[in-house]
């Protein structure tokens, strides 16, 4: 029975992570029951022909080059009291400390009809390949993309390229509820409707309907949506903590993940869990939120790596930052919404709205800002940016903010940088210019 120093269950973002920082310096096996770690976030484009299917696949020396070792396999059992995992091979490996990084699950709804063929999630190489397979060889014409954040609309995107009719359908009253607020949506829903994407707003799926195959979905404001003669529903609401492995365990295991503390250790000990398995806190109100992204999952397993080579670092809790891009937009936010601090915060919000580059400049496109922040103390508590260029940067910029616990007044004095292909003019800034509409509205409140 071969023994390892650590043993890393998942081969995603987390479990490449935990190879890269502790490879050659303890004896690592990362254990991926998938034939490829997929890039998640590329496969939209890789269905919008942008790019090949095989682009989507991460190397395996991202794992093996680090000098971990690659074992391919499922778990099929862990025994916590002997300190050894067993794979569907029959192969039993004990390991001195155990990483769980098994991810998260797409969430198909418990409603009538999704066992129909032409029913899918969105998630792993076989969804990717299923769909491009429906299109391509079935001829399918029309597509329904349940939930619009930001993967179900990178795929409403993928599919109007492709010359296939797409109806997108979210309970919310507006697009990427969880990422913008409503007032700051209409621009991405103009665009959406101007690419020819059929919203379906304030509307609930209640259920699919067919024979063999998918033929149309009923919302529960009466419309129907028929998908004849050829169709496919695609569900993109959310994602669930894969934990089956652990059920019937000592493992604590909460509503949403594995249960761990600041140091990414669970109830057992020398057992810790990371990324999109794991149950944790919002690092702005310490209550618990979702964090399923790999822009979480990734510092997690860095500050447990470094851990046990000694370090004593902890993981303060989720910020949320994100960003998609919808036809010419490009779309972020970071923290909470307006909408989700409801009840929590008596909140302030400062808006700007500039060009990407000096006005004058060919190519200057429309950017604006929203900052949020309690009333009370000022403190900022979230950010959303639209604009015509990446908005990344910005929104990383505010989460620093957030995670710093600076204030409107404190973003005043930002020290920032101008050059007219690269920013607006010297005379403003863009999270200045929130920062000090924060101001202002609490001086003539």
């Amino acid at each position: 029975m071969e023994k390892y120093d650590v043993i890393t269950i998942g081969g995603g973002p987390a479990g490449i992570t935990i190879a890269r920082v502790l490879g050659g310096k303890m004896k690592v096996g990362i254990i991926r029951p998938e034939y490829k770690s997929m890039i998640y976030c590329a496969m939209p484009y890789a269905l919008e022909g942008l790019l090949p299917i095989e682009k989507t696949f991460k190397k395996d020396e991202l794992v093996t080059d680090s000098g971990a070792d690659l074992i391919r396999g499922s778990v099929t059992r862990v025994s916590f009291e002997d300190k050894t995992v067993t794979l569907d091979n029959g192969e039993i490996y004990q390991y001195d400390k155990l990483i769980i990084a098994t991810g998260a699950d797409p969430i198909l709804p418990p409603i009538k009809g999704v066992e129909l063929k032409g029913v899918f999630t969105f998630k792993t190489q076989h969804d990717l390949e299923l769909i491009d397979t429906s299109i391509k060889q079935r001829g399918v014409k029309k597509a329904v993309v349940v939930g619009a954040g930001a993967i179900g609309i990178e795929l409403a995107q993928a599919f109007n390229h492709v010359n296939v009719e797409c109806h997108l359908v979210d309970m919310a009253g507006s697009v990427l509820p969880n990422l913008i607020d409503a007032d700051f949506s209409e621009e991405i829903q103009n665009e959406l409707e101007e690419l020819g994407i059929i919203l379906h707003l304030n509307s609930k799926v209640t259920s699919v309907s067919g024979t063999e195959y998918v033929e149309g979905i009923s919302l529960d404001t009466g419309e129907e949506i028929s998908l004849k003669p050829s169709g496919i529903v695609v569900f993109a609401v959310g994602m669930k903590a894969n934990t089956k492995l652990f059920e019937n365990t000592p493992l604590k295991i909460g509503k949403h993940g594995i249960i761990v503390n600041n140091k990414l250790e669970t109830n057992i000990k020398d057992v810790y869990a990371v990324g999109d398995c794991t149950q944790f806190v919002s690092g702005i109100t310490g209550e618990v939120v979702l964090g399923k992204l790999a822009t979480n999952a990734v510092p997690m397993a860095r500050t447990l790596a470094k851990n046990l080579l000694g370090d004593n670092r902890i993981y303060k809790g989720f910020y949320n930052g994100a960003a998609t891009k919808v036809g010419k937009y490009f779309v972020g936010g970071t923290g909470f919404t307006e909408s989700a601090l409801k009840g929590k915060f008596d909140v302030i919000t400062g808006n700007a709205r500039l060009t990407t580059i000096f006005p004058v400049m060919p190519g200057a496109k429309m950017i604006k800002m929203k900052l949020i922040a309690d009333k009370n103390t000022l403190r900022i508590l979230g950010g959303q940016i639209v604009g015509g260029s990446p908005v990344t940067d910005k929104i990383d910029t505010i989460t620093l903010a957030i995670q710093h616990n600076l204030t409107a007044r404190d973003l005043t004095s930002l020290a920032y940088s101008a050059q007219p292909y690269q920013s607006f003019f010297p005379a403003n800034n863009l999270i200045v210019a929130c920062a000090e509409d924060i101001l202002t509205k609490l001086k003539s409140a």
